[in-house]
């Protein structure tokens, strides 16, 4: 997610150009491998072996229509692995890539008549130029299809409508996938079976488990309930998992927390008393809002209620679904991480912010009575100052009410600092501003630092600094950025220039910091070759190492000299999983070569050896299953195929 630049009109787009997020590397797919060896140039470190590194994103299994409403963030689910498997002469990296098998997907792969994706493209929800007799269609089509799904002659019924798609975690013993409009699926490493949805006390398909109600619990709204944010977190300490569920009904917005049970339990900081939390209300929301990311901290979590409403139930008053208001207001409710019930709000100028960076708490020791107690919690978060980039990556023109230049600022996607201060009555927020000028997105620390104050944040940034969003391009990254954090927040504390805000730490573009020769630069970035494009990095420390930053980052890239003249990948287009040395910022160590192109995704992780061999055990994967080659047509099957031809 990137600042976008200035979109003409959405009306004036021929429906039969080729969008820019269905074609080039942003084009799906269409072949899936098994664990495949790989080559591979250089160096890989020991830290990889037995592990595996997984990418999430969309891949949309229907893409005939090149001309249709389509979003960056839609598409079916596909992981794109690298498992370093040990072999008796060091390490042999193999590829794999597999859809995960969402309902969804197999309903739209047993479905004959379906030409477009079952769910409504996030283009069509945002879109100011698409009538509301259209955005009603979209919806009432997927409602149909979920029934149509439930009758006599389907093969796959659609319980769950999320794509899983978004991104990819590890707890107590499971990998999963991740997306909002859904629980979490189980996957099976390495070679990324799909398991089963999972609850928050097991999942469908594995062996053994906790059984009960989970995610959701009972009530006809509890299918919502069960929609968890596409980034819950898992303290490094305790490995328990945090996350949030968004919904449309009051109150909007509901809380759990699942510990970790499966062996190996984290022996320096096991929990004395593991507590599980499923689905605990958080007050003080008032209406449906597009959350997508939130802070965690070894004693808080912060939720943010951000001025980005996305609720259907607005098309019955006239309105799109999604709607950003740029004089209204963004707040921040923290809590102690138990407690969600103690939630305050804090307030501040209106932004959007999709993904966080680190969040942490300032601690001291009462002298009454010896307890520890928190001052301030702080956040690093990608900040951007309009909602542009949610249109502009659907190819559609940002109406101007979404935009951030109504607060007299220039568009821009910034690592921001927060603190809150816990000490005073009147929720006051402390510092606000940004680190650096250069634009900063998909964010990561390195696993062992996170949630304290871990001095390097990681992300992604683009050498001509606009990210190139307009209409008929796409967002592409060139630039891996570390920032020292630390240093820049220090500077940022005592410099008065840096206003609440506005205020910006270092000033410098991307081209300065490029240009720059000071080792202690607190700004690095890693800048790819002419017409290479990288993805989110993920770190990976080094053992025994002695600095926070001593470890890689991995990434996958690919070379756009593999597309032909009309801006689409060669039949032969192949992709690289990239290691680069974190520490200095410049040394390539290895290439994994990939048999494949890997589209240009969303989040990734690495699994070390040591979770991909205590996973849960799975007792049944699922499957694509086949429709019945024959199969009596009778009059209830005629009628189907043709409603569902109509609905194709």
């Amino acid at each position: 997610m990137f600042e976008a630049a200035a979109l003409p009109n959405a009306r004036s787009r021929k429906r039969d150009d080729v969008h820019p997020y269905l074609s080039g590397n942003f084009a799906p797919v269409q072949q899936t491998f098994p664990l495949t060896s790989c080559t591979w140039s250089g160096d890989i470190p020991e830290e990889l072996y037995g592990g595996e590194y997984v990418r999430n994103g969309g891949n949309p299994v229907l893409n005939e229509d090149l001309g249709r409403d389509a979003h960056w963030f839609d598409g079916d689910g596909m992981l794109s692995g690298v498992s370093f498997r040990r072999t008796d002469k060091g390490v042999q990296p193999e590829f794999v890539n597999q859809y995960i098998l969402t309902d969804v997907y197999l309903s739209t792969r047993t479905s004959k008549n379906l030409r477009k994706p079952i769910l409504p493209s996030i283009a069509t929800l945002v879109n100011p130029a698409a009538t509301l007799w259209n955005v009603m269609y979209v919806i009432f089509r997927t409602i149909f299809l979920v029934i149509l799904s439930r009758l006599p002659g389907s093969v796959q019924v659609i319980k769950k409508i999320s794509v899983a798609n978004t991104g990819i975690i590890f707890h107590d013993g499971r990998a999963l996938a991740t997306c909002e409009s859904g629980p979490p699926m189980r996957m099976a490493l390495p070679g990324l079976e799909t398991v089963g949805w999972y609850n928050g006390k097991r999942a469908d398909g594995e062996k053994g488990g906790e059984e009960g109600t989970g995610f959701g619990g009972e009530g006809i709204i509890g299918f919502m309930r069960e929609w968890t944010t596409a980034h819950p977190r898992v303290d490094p300490k305790t490995q328990e998992l945090i996350l949030f569920h968004s919904t449309f009904a009051p109150p909007f917005v509901h809380y759990s927390m699942i510990p970790s049970t499966h062996p190996p339990v984290n022996p320096e900081a096991p929990l004395e008393q593991p507590t599980r939390l499923l689905n605990a209300p958080i007050p003080g929301v008032s209406s449906a809002k597009m959350m997508h990311d939130f802070g965690v901290s070894f004693g808080h979590t912060v939720i943010m209620d951000l001025p980005l409403s996305l609720d259907p139930l607005m098309i019955a008053k006239g309105k799109p679904p999604m709607n950003y208001d740029a004089k209204g207001k963004s707040r921040f409710g923290v809590f102690p991480r138990h407690s969600p019930e103690l939630t305050r709000w804090f307030e501040t100028q209106a932004c959007c912010i999709f993904h966080t960076a680190n969040t942490w708490d300032d601690d001291y020791t009462d002298k009454e009575n010896g307890t520890i107690k928190t001052s301030a919690v702080n956040m690093l978060a990608c900040r951007l100052n309009s909602a542009s980039v949610v249109y502009a990556a659907g190819n559609i023109a940002p109406p101007p009410s979404a935009l951030g230049f109504l607060n007299g600022e220039e568009e821009q996607c910034r690592l921001y600092y927060y603190q809150f201060d816990l000490t005073q009555a009147g929720n006051k927020v402390n510092h606000q501003f940004g680190l650096s000028a250069v634009s900063f997105e998909f964010p990561s620390t390195s696993e062992q630092a996170a949630m304290g104050p871990a001095r390097y944040v990681y992300g992604c940034s683009a050498s001509d600094t606009t990210f190139n969003t307009s209409l008929g391009k796409a967002s592409k990254i060139d630039c891996l950025v570390k920032m020292d954090a630390e240093t820049l927040i220090k500077r940022g504390k005592k410099d008065p220039a840096v206003v609440p805000v506005t205020g910006c730490v270092d000033q410098r573009t991307i081209t300065e910091v490029l240009a720059s020769t000071d080792r202690d630069d607190p700004i690095q970035v890693f800048q790819l070759p002419p017409r290479h494009f990288a993805q989110e990095p993920r770190f990976v420390s080094r053992k025994g190492g002695t600095r926070e930053d001593d470890g890689w980052l991995l990434s996958y890239v690919f070379d756009e000299s593999q597309l032909d003249e009309d801006g689409e990948c060669m039949p032969d287009a192949k992709s690289d999983l990239w290691i680069i040395d974190a520490t200095d910022m410049k040394t390539v160590v290895g290439k994994v070569h990939l048999p494949m192109r890997v589209t240009y995704g969303l989040h990734g992780t690495f699994i070390d050896e040591t979770k991909v061999i205590h996973q849960r055990p799975v007792e049944t994967i699922r499957s694509l299953q086949a429709r019945p080659e024959r199969q009596e047509k009778g009059l209830w099957l005629s009628i189907r195929d043709y409603i569902e031809r109509c609905s194709g």
